[in-house]
């Protein structure tokens, strides 16, 4: 989709409603699905993430990173830019800019914050995570923070939306071994777990979004 169409439906994704956990089902491992509700834990650490569309060579961009190889759960994975929450941060959202500048050096002043996603809350790193969707109007120049990330990975939505990305995969997880899981193949790389249910919601949401604007139009 060319980002100045993309541009005309985002105060339609500003007021939609979220599908929740309704959403999060769809890409979730069976055994993740107990532990679905956005209910904080006392003892969750916080963290934010950005789910950031931006313009590149005219066409809408969706942007993901490769974290790096490292002694943790969430080692190499696919992840959207973002961190954890630190004391000094005045909420949630101003954690998730400041940690898109830090990982891919993109400034706050660049991002339209649209709205809060649905949180969740990540088990094996004991995380509750809160998305934001966000719009940079100009195109962007990623600058990897190569302490933390591996790889930039710029999805066209329009990879994005289609449902030839969506596979079932064999994953050994922190929790279980030789497990079928659902997941986005993007750029041949696999996409699963939290950010996989993340990315479910904001596709439900999209894909929502523009079906009752096509609808409206017949």
């Amino acid at each position: 989709m060319d980002f100045q169409s993309f541009l005309k439906y985002v105060p339609l994704l500003a007021e939609i409603e979220l599908p929740g956990v309704a959403a999060h089902r769809l890409m979730a491992p069976l055994e993740r699905i107990e532990s679905l509700q956005p209910i904080e834990g006392s003892t969750a650490k916080k963290a934010a993430v950005m789910m950031l569309f931006y313009p590149k060579e005219e066409e809408t961009h969706l942007v993901l990173i490769v974290r790096n190889t490292y002694k943790g759960v969430h080692s190499a994975q696919i992840a959207f830019p973002g961190g954890k929450y630190e004391n000094e941060d005045v909420d949630y959202e101003y954690t998730a800019l400041r940690e898109t500048h830090e990982e891919v050096g993109v400034a706050p002043d660049k991002i339209e914050v649209i709205k809060a996603f649905t949180p969740m809350y990540i088990p094996p790193s004991n995380f509750m995570v809160y998305p934001f969707l966000g719009v940079a109007e100009q195109p962007l120049k990623f600058t990897a923070d190569l302490s933390e990330v591996a790889a930039i990975i710029e999805l066209p939505l329009a990879v994005f939306l289609s449902d030839e990305i969506v596979v079932a995969t064999a994953m050994t997880t922190s929790y279980a071994v030789d497990i079928t899981v659902p997941a986005f193949n993007i750029e041949g790389k696999i996409v699963w777990g939290a950010t996989a249910m993340m990315l479910s919601e904001l596709k439900e949401v999209i894909k929502t979004v523009l079906k009752n604007e096509a609808t409206i139009k017949l």
